[in-house]
């Protein structure tokens, strides 16, 4: 089974707001921008948390409660999603959601830590860019359904 660490990820009242802030103040540069969901190249990432509370945990985002364990999510990758979820699931793992599918395609399944802090597992982009090939969709549909930018859909298609 072969489980990598990926990136810290910031739930973020406003994230045009907290880019500024980690690019202009932080000086942190910006890896890729996807809207809603933002990675630096140091290793970590922001996301619209009105978007991404629902999409964790079905709830709405109320931005006056205190969310708590919902404010930072570990994000870790494998192509072996269905070995790890069956792992983690015989190791009695507390499971925020079972395996889904994200609006972009990918894979993922979220348990709680201990301190019930949101561990994520997702396929990682490139495995869900090639498995949507593999399905026989389009590079413009790839990058439509992926939010994947096209020249960054054919540069991974293109290694494969």
């Amino acid at each position: 089974m072969d489980i990598r660490y990926q990136s810290a990820i910031l739930m973020v009242k406003d994230i045009n707001i907290s880019r500024r802030f980690y690019e202009t103040v932080m000086k942190q540069e910006v890896d890729m921008d996807l809207g809603l969901n933002i990675s630096f190249k140091a290793g970590f990432g922001l996301w619209q948390a009105d978007f991404a509370i629902p999409v964790i945990s079905g709830s709405q985002f109320n931005p006056s409660e205190p969310r708590g364990y919902e404010q930072l999510e570990l994000y870790f990758e494998s192509e072996t999603i269905d070995e790890v979820y069956s792992a983690l699931k015989e190791a009695g793992a507390e499971f925020v959601h079972g395996i889904i599918e994200q609006p972009w395609a990918q894979r993922v399944f979220r348990v709680y830590d201990p301190d019930r802090n949101v561990v994520e597992v997702g396929e990682p982009m490139e495995f869900v860019i090639k498995r949507l090939l593999a399905s026989g969709m389009t590079e413009e549909e790839i990058a439509k359904k992926t939010a994947y930018p096209l020249e960054a859909v054919r540069k991974i298609i293109m290694k494969s």
